[in-house]
Order: structure tokens, then C-alpha cells, then sequence
């Protein structure tokens, strides 16, 4: 059953990659060349631009965004089979998501985007395994990328936040290589020593990290907790879109109108004036006024701002409390509380059904991902291909 989540997430990702292959930051991404590293920006920037990407909220990090570009472009220049792909992949996701819990909240609320800081070593270890790298070898890898781990929230409603996952994406492919050719270096001192990591960052990770990185728990597995999103848009603005709808049908028009949020949502999608539809994607009470007026949000609804959510936004007023939880969010019209969501579509204690997920890869990717990944001894290279094919398709 594990694996199957583990295909789902990746399809998911490949999907986005495919529609995301024609917005801004995936089209300079893909402008760069044609090494490994610079395929591994192309493809990371293409899947995470659309934030519609599959996000681990325990950790709050988009786990394939920086796990699956570098397990599809070095498995492809490697000839490795899909089914490698995929071990690579998985190994890397668990990787990541451990190290995004150990580090949540602190990264966060130090400015931080955990994608990107924890992306480098995900891929680290997806290039790791790829490579046939031992254990030590691994740690080695995990360490260097770390030394370049960065990225930063003010980058969120702009190219930066795609091309900041996907430079951390190619970070780690790069360290891992250099392991692959020799490089060396005390791992346990940069993951938890003095000046390293942990005290940069000013998170609780140690030299034991990286075994625990390396040997995640099935029965705490983050693909398990992993959300395959419903909307194109901040994970943190699910639970008020589906508060938005499920108030469309409550009587009258309210004068006052107030959404609740935990503070870290506030902190995620953190615009109220907005100058298009990627800064529309991290802005609450545009997307509360949005589907209040018009329903579910899908990727058209962000091809540019839309005047009666923008003036219904400015009435909308946001409020946090520290008592909900991370994915919550209370709606009330005049004080009256007419919306209360605690499992938003998409979580994994609301997750997307069969139907709904075919259709959203559908209209991502056409059916040109059908399938794709049954056969697990087919070549990478016929994934990337598939990718191409839509692309070009203009899907």
C-alpha cells in the first residue's frame, strides 16, 4: 500500500511538472541547458510553480518537489529503470520528511521555506541511492548538501519560491556526485556540531539525524501524511477555501466577515494586497472572497486577479488563534461562526478519491501519464519522454 502512495505522489508531481512547464520560472529553468543538474532546475521549477504539488504538513514541506526532479533527470542520465527511479524517490521523500518534522515549526518561524532548506538533502539522498552509495557515503552526501541549504518565505508569491526548491534539488544531486567521486567530510559535525546546522538554523537536528534520515520509520512514514492538494494554491489556504464553501450557502450578506487561522497559516499566506495571481495564491482573504463568490479555485482562476474577489477581500478580516490547529479554519459572518473546517479535500483524513485524483492528473497532464509507472522495468527515460510528449502537446 506504501508504494502505491509513493506512485500517486510522484504521478501527482509529474502532472504539475507538465502544466508548469509553461510558467515563468520553468521556462528560465529550462533555458539553462542540458547537463543533469540544469534538467534537475527545469523539472523542479516546472512541478512546484503551480503550488499544486503534494506538500507533508508535519514538516510543512513539498516533499517531491526537490525528491522527484532529481530522481527523474540522474536516473534517466544514469539508464536506470523506473522502478530505481522510484526506490530513489521514496528513500529521499522519507529522508526529507524526517528532517522537516525534526525541524517544524523553528524553520518556519525563522523565515525560512523548510522545502527548500530540507530539499537539498532529499535529493542528496535520492542521488545517494541512485549512485550505490553505502551508508557512510550517504551521510557524506546528506552533510553537503547541507552546506548549502537556504531558501527563504519572502520568496513565496514569486519565481523564487519554485527556483529556490529547485536549485536546493540540484544541490543535492551535485553533492552526491562529489561524494560518488571522493569528496569527504565529518558529517555529524555539520549535521549537529558547533556552527553547524542545527545551530544556524536553530533547529533540534544531531548527528543522530542522519541515521534516523536514513531509516524512516514505516509506521511513521510521511507518505503516509502526505496531502495530494485540491487546489492550486498555499497548502495553508485550504481549510478557508473549504470554510468559503461551505458558507456560499448560509443565508444573507454579512457586514462583517472574519476567517481564523493558526498563526503559521497567517505566516504561509501572508498577502492581503495582491498584484496577481501568484501572489493570489498566498493570500487569504482573496481566496475566502474568491470562493465565496465563485467556488473551488482551479489553475485558471489564477491566470489574473479577479475585481469582485479583490473588493470582497479588503471587507475580509483575518484573525489568528493559536488554539486551532495547523490545518483549521473557523469562517463567521457578524460574529457568527458559519463554517468550521478541521480535515480540509486533500488531507489524509479527507483525502482526494480515485475519481478526483484521475481528474486532476487528467487535467494537468491528458492522459499521456496513464499507466506509467506499472511497468517498473521500463527505462526512466520513457518518463521524461511522456513529460516532453504533454508539454510539447500543450497540456
Amino acid at each position: 500500500m506504501t508504494t502505491d502512495r509513493y506512485a500517486v505522489a510522484f504521478t501527482d508531481w509529474l502532472a504539475c511538472a507538465v502544466r508548469g512547464a509553461s510558467e515563468n520560472a520553468a521556462v528560465a529553468a529550462g533555458l539553462l541547458g542540458g547537463g543533469v543538474l540544469e534538467r534537475v532546475v527545469a523539472l523542479a521549477a516546472a512541478g512546484h510553480v503551480l503550488d499544486f504539488d503534494d506538500t507533508y504538513q508535519p514538516g510543512l514541506s513539498h516533499l517531491s518537489a526537490a525528491t522527484a526532479p532529481a530522481a527523474l533527470a540522474l536516473g534517466e542520465a544514469l539508464g536506470a529503470s523506473t522502478g530505481a527511479v522510484l526506490n530513489a524517490y521514496s528513500a529521499g521523500f522519507e529522508a526529507m520528511g524526517t528532517l522537516a518534522r525534526i525541524c517544524h515549526p523553528a524553520l518556519y518561524d525563522g523565515g525560512w521555506h523548510p522545502t527548500a532548506v530540507c530539499g537539498s538533502a532529499g535529493a542528496a539522498v535520492v542521488a545517494a541511492r541512485l549512485l550505490g552509495l553505502d551508508a557512510d557515503g550517504a551521510h557524506t552526501a546528506i552533510a553537503l548538501a547541507l552546506l548549502r541549504a537556504g531558501g527563504l518565505r519572502a520568496a513565496f508569491g514569486s519565481d523564487g519560491k519554485a527556483l529556490q526548491v529547485a536549485m536546493a534539488a540540484a544541490d543535492g544531486v551535485h553533492a552526491a556526485r562529489l561524494v560518488a567521486s571522493g569528496a569527504r567530510v565529518d558529517a555529524r559535525a555539520i549535521a549537529g556540531g558547533p556552527a553547524g546546522f542545527a545551530e544556524a538554523f536553530g533547529v533540534a537536528t544531531s548527528g543522530a539525524t542522519l541515521d534516523a534520515m536514513l531509516h524512516a520509520a514505516d509506521g511513521d512514514a510521511a507518505v503516509a501524511r502526505n496531502w495530494i492538494k485540491a487546489y492550486p494554491c498555499c497548502l495553508q489556504t485550504h481549510a478557508v477555501i473549504d470554510a468559503a464553501l461551505a458558507a456560499r450557502a448560509a443565508p444573507g450578506a454579512a457586514a462583517q466577515i472574519v476567517v481564523r487561522v493558526h498563526p503559521l497559516s497567517r505566516q504561509a499566506a501572508a498577502r492581503d494586497e495582491i498584484a496577481d495571481g501568484l501572489q493570489a495564491k498566498f493570500s487569504i482573504p482573496y481566496l475566502a472572497a474568491y470562493a465565496l463568490l465563485h467556488g473551488a479555485p482551479d489553475l485558471d482562476s489564477f491566470a489574473a486577479v479577479d475585481p469582485d474577489a479583490a473588493g470582497l477581500a479588503r471587507r475580509i478580516a483575518v484573525c489568528t488563534e493559536p488554539a486551532l490547529g495547523e490545518a483549521e479554519a473557523i469562517l463567521e459572518f457578524d460574529a457568527l461562526a458559519v463554517a468550521h473546517v478541521t480535515a480540509p479535500v486533500g488531507s489524509p483524513a479527507n483525502p482526494l478519491g480515485e475519481r478526483a485524483l484521475a481528474a486532476k492528473v487528467h487535467a494537468l497532464a491528458g492522459d499521456a501519464l496513464d499507466g506509467l509507472l506499472e511497468d517498473r522495468d521500463r527505462p526512466a527515460s520513457a518518463l521524461t519522454a511522456a513529460w516532453i510528449a504533454s508539454v510539447q502537446a500543450g497540456r
